[in-house]
């Protein structure tokens, strides 16, 4: 269960206000995604939202589904909206969908059309949008807006019908054509879309635009407060139009907040899809996206994803978080929980020539070095290891404290070797080091002889198991972006690194979405899609390290 404690906010003082007025004896707010693509990080601050309130005020919170686009929607985006919401540690009191209220939105613009506040509308898109007029100008009138009741009743019913081909008519409100407000200007409440829905299949032909809908939803489920994003400020008096002239018995309270921007990403389901859809990633949950699912399967936890959302807070203007912020609090949740292991990801062979051969030993290095209470493990050692090719330089700059030829240095839990002999192929690449050690210098037996700069880590080349190391990058670069530049063409093209590697042996019992912190390397999730049997494959979660403060 997730934590309650949603913090102060103005909305929450809202919802306390109504509760102490007794205008509400029970609030209830909803969670209403769209169907059209998998949920992203952004869509994570409306759920601990929405669902944050309704438990710490022991109100109701419901999912539902704005499904009122079939062309753009389906099933597996409904399946993966559900997972997402019980991962991120949320139960929604009940579930509905917009499509299961089609029959009552029907008749709810029925009523408009008798009262004389909707009409249908012969128009194109096109002419649609000259009309509207602009900012600084008024619209102008269709010249079907005076049809009568009667002649509106009976169009209507022959669009239910599929009497009328897509984008031939409209239904439109009857408001204001000259209204300041653009949105008040004879919005559209149905359009015709011939397309198989995948709640209520050919039923339908017509279906309510969400400006028609989404007021009804929520009067219909008895919303207290419906909670969105700034975009629908300018719409929240059509939203008050629809609920009064559509005389429903419950009056939601539309609260606008402003939404979750991240630096260095992308935060619409449009552009996330073209991704998908472009094969620029592997699918909607690739590591590099900010999509829940994508944020699961590189190792966020749900904690860290709530801890940030509560911790960006609820505020009124638009803003950006610097994307350190969230991995911040993966670290901080994965710090107390991941087991420590050693991984080489950019293998280099080391020998040590005077370390007996056919000989290895058992040495015990901490689990984590914060924390006596985690114990010790034991980690194979014998005469050939691998280190990090980086921990290696045969000609190193001043005040480089790792391995090159006659330093000392430092086998994490293990000994000090020293760089005796450089072995390299016939391209001049160095292929293999040569070391010493000193067997008095064993970790964990009070050596005090001498100090040495640099400590490594290693993994023994007899019984360290193969592993597959995915690195990554932000995968759009804001200062790359350009008004004259397409979307595709900011993509970092450094955004995923592959590097074949080994893990010490402790990680053979590793299953999928297992989290480890790898040793200088930062913190690692077996990646549930590629991970077989045979092979394991590690995804970067975060580095260890990071410059973000509060």
């Amino acid at each position: 269960m997730a934590d309650n404690n949603t913090g102060s906010n103005f909305i929450r003082n809202i919802i306390l206000d109504d509760l102490n007025s007794k205008k509400h004896e029970k609030i209830i707010t909803r969670f209403p995604p769209e169907p059209n693509g998998y949920l992203h990080i952004g869509h994570a601050k409306s759920i601990v939202l929405n669902f944050g309130l309704g438990d710490e005020f022991e109100g109701r919170t419901n999912l539902r589904f704005d499904d009122t686009n079939p062309s753009k929607e389906e099933v597996e985006y409904v399946e993966s909206i559900k997972n997402d919401v019980q991962w991120l540690g949320y139960k929604w009191d009940e579930l509905h969908f917009a499509s299961n209220y089609f029959d009552e939105m029907y008749e709810r613009a029925q009523l408009l059309i008798k009262k004389g506040l909707a009409y249908v509308c012969d128009l194109t898109p096109e002419e649609i949008r000259e009309f509207r007029g602009t900012l600084t100008e008024p619209g102008k009138e269709s010249p079907y807006r005076n049809r009568s009741v009667e002649e509106n009743l009976e169009i209507f019913d022959k669009m239910r019908l599929g009497e009328f081909e897509d984008g031939s008519k409209v239904l439109r409100a009857k408001i204001d054509m000259s209204s300041p407000n653009i949105n008040m200007r004879d919005p559209i409440l149905y359009r015709i879309s011939h397309a198989q829905h995948h709640n209520t299949g050919d039923k339908w032909c017509i279906y309510p635009m969400y400006d028609f809908a989404h007021p009804l939803e929520d009067a219909i489920e008895g919303i207290t407060h419906s909670i969105c994003t700034l975009e629908f400020e300018d719409h929240r008096p059509l939203y008050d139009w629809v609920v009064k002239e559509c005389e429903m018995t419950s009056t939601p309270r539309q609260i606008e907040f402003a939404r979750l921007n991240i630096t260095n990403t992308v935060m619409s389901k449009r552009k996330l899809k073209m991704l998908v859809d472009e094969g620029v990633v592997d699918s909607w949950d690739d590591p590099r996206m900010p999509t829940i699912a994508g944020l699961r399967r590189r190792g966020y936890t749900p904690e860290s994803i709530r801890n940030f959302c509560k911790e960006i807070g609820v505020a009124k203007s638009n803003s950006t978080v610097d994307a350190q912020m969230l991995e911040y609090f993966v670290r901080e949740d994965l710090n107390s929980k991941a087991p420590r292991a050693m991984a080489v990801i950019n293998p280099l062979k080391l020998v040590i020539t005077n370390y007996p051969e056919d000989t290895s030993e058992m040495l015990y290095i901490e689990n984590n070095p914060d924390n006596e209470e985690c114990g010790k493990r034991e980690v194979p050692f014998s005469r050939e290891l691998y280190i990090e090719r980086e921990d290696f330089m045969e000609n190193p700059p001043k005040k480089y404290f790792r391995l090159f030829p006659g330093n000392e240095v430092r086998l994490k839990g293990a000994y000090f070797v020293k760089c005796n002999e450089v072995i390299k192929d016939e391209n001049g690449e160095v292929i293999e080091i040569h070391c010493t050690y000193d067997v008095e210098t064993k970790s964990g037996t009070g050596f005090t002889g001498r100090k040495v700069k640099g400590t490594i880590h290693w993994v023994d080349a007899k019984t360290a198991i193969p592993a597959e190391f995915r690195l990554y990058e932000p995968l759009i670069l804001d200062n790359e972006t350009e008004e004259d530049k397409h979307f595709l063409e900011q993509i970092n093209p450094n955004s995923l690194s592959i590097m074949n590697g080994y893990i010490e042996p402790s990680a053979s019992t590793a299953v999928t979405n297992d989290k480890y912190q790898l040793f200088r390397h930062g913190y690692f999730n077996v990646d549930p899609k590629y991970t077989t049997e045979d092979k394991l494959v590690f995804n970067r979660i975060v580095s260890l390290k990071s410059s973000f403060k509060f």
